[in-house]
């Protein structure tokens, strides 16, 4: 006997599972941001992106942390990685996210690596 579906109860995933497909968004359209051929700071470990999550009845607001190469259009990556996190959480979990805040914590130069990672004095 199958019941309707208005009474067989409701799935709610976590907000740490919508947090990890927020990192891996970021993770995403960053890396298809170097792909296009944005400057990146090579060689140096960068962290992964960090995301914080709110969710409320199926609306998220997502605040996520990320480092990035410079110089290179840091608006547009930011914007990238709105998308890129907007898109996947509503493909992978179905709830709309009408705000992510970028924070950019960190940015990479490309000049300051070749020079062997030395300390300004």
């Amino acid at each position: 006997m199958t019941l309707p579906a208005g009474e067989r109860g409701a799935t709610r995933i976590a907000d740490r599972v919508v947090a990890k497909i927020a990192s891996q968004a970021a993770r995403e359209a960053l890396g298809a941001a170097a792909a296009r051929g944005a400057p990146a700071a090579d060689g140096l470990a960068t962290g992964p992106p960090y995301a914080d999550v709110t969710v409320h009845d199926d609306i998220v607001r997502v605040r996520v942390a990320v480092e990035l190469g410079y110089p290179s259009d840091i608006g547009a990556q930011c914007g990238a990685v709105r998308r890129r996190i907007a898109e996947r959480v509503k493909a992978l979990a179905g709830m709309d996210v009408p705000e992510v805040a970028v924070t950019v914590e960190r940015l990479h130069s490309a000049h300051t690596v070749s020079a062997g990672r030395e300390r300004v004095r």
